[in-house]
């Protein structure tokens, strides 16, 4: 943000629960217009109602953001309901099964890539002629400590992440010398909804499995909040291309 967040348009995918729903309740409470986007439409509209009751301004839109048409639905309304797009968090995103490259099944990989790497594309393109129109804006993406290492998800998993820090890094290259910032946080465990599905006696997690062990504790979902809203703000002003962990250290071990 140019300025301070207070009436921003701010657009939060992934924010029904976990990470994104701290991230879209932190920007409305510092007075931030929030579009609440996510595939599960009564969690969305549970936490615009949570803004709204707080005095705060929030819209929802639901569906699937790597369906080009759910995306453009994105974009439109909060161009239509909030006069444009000033940040955009790409925060939504799948675990794998944890699986090897040899034991990934087409559509594990096809799907995971799709809602990781390729979503966060399709909503950044779509958003970024509005944000060159106002000569400003703030990208944050969610990446993992598995964009960092090799050694804390699966194949497709951490190929989404890999993916997730170069597009970061492309866009704050491209874009520098038009207003526009792009950087990313890395949380390491963090306190979710979000679920394994891994097949424990599978080569994956039996790899994986001695490298958990210097983690460190478990984030709250508000703390890693707090970096995106601080990445997006004008502290962060002259920050841009970062990968920041928000790990308790993990990627330091």
């Amino acid at each position: 943000m140019t300025t301070g967040p207070d009436g921003r348009s701010v657009i939060v995918t992934g924010a029904s629960s976990g990470i994104g729903r701290a991230t879209a309740l932190a920007f409305a409470a510092q007075g931030a217009r929030v579009l609440v986007a996510d595939l599960d439409a009564e969690g969305a509209r549970a936490v615009v109602e949570e803004i709204r009751k707080a005095g705060g301004t929030a819209v929802a839109v639901t569906g699937d953001l790597s369906d080009q048409q759910v995306v453009d639905r994105v974009t439109a309304t909060a161009v239509e309901r909030f006069g444009g797009v000033d940040v955009l968090v790409n925060n939504a995103g799948i675990m794998d099964r944890m699986s090897a490259a040899a034991d990934v099944s087409d559509a594990e990989w096809e799907r995971v890539i799709r809602v990781n790497l390729t979503a966060p594309f399709l909503l950044t393109r779509a958003v970024l002629p509005h944000m060159l129109a106002a000569g400003r804006g703030a990208i944050v993406n969610t990446a993992s400590e598995a964009g960092l290492r090799g050694s804390a998800a699966g194949a497709a998993y951490t190929a989404s992440k890999h993916g997730v820090v170069g597009l970061t890094k492309s866009l704050a290259v491209m874009y520098r010398g038009k207003g526009i910032r792009a950087n990313a946080i890395a949380p390491g465990g963090t306190k979710t909804a979000i679920v394994v599905d891994a097949e424990q006696g599978a080569h994956g997690p039996t790899a994986l499995g001695p490298h958990f062990v210097n983690v460190g504790r478990l984030a709250e979902a508000e703390e890693q909040a707090a970096a995106i809203v601080f990445l997006a703000s004008d502290a962060a002003s002259n920050i841009n291309g970062v990968i920041l962990p928000v790990d308790d250290g993990w990627s330091a071990v």
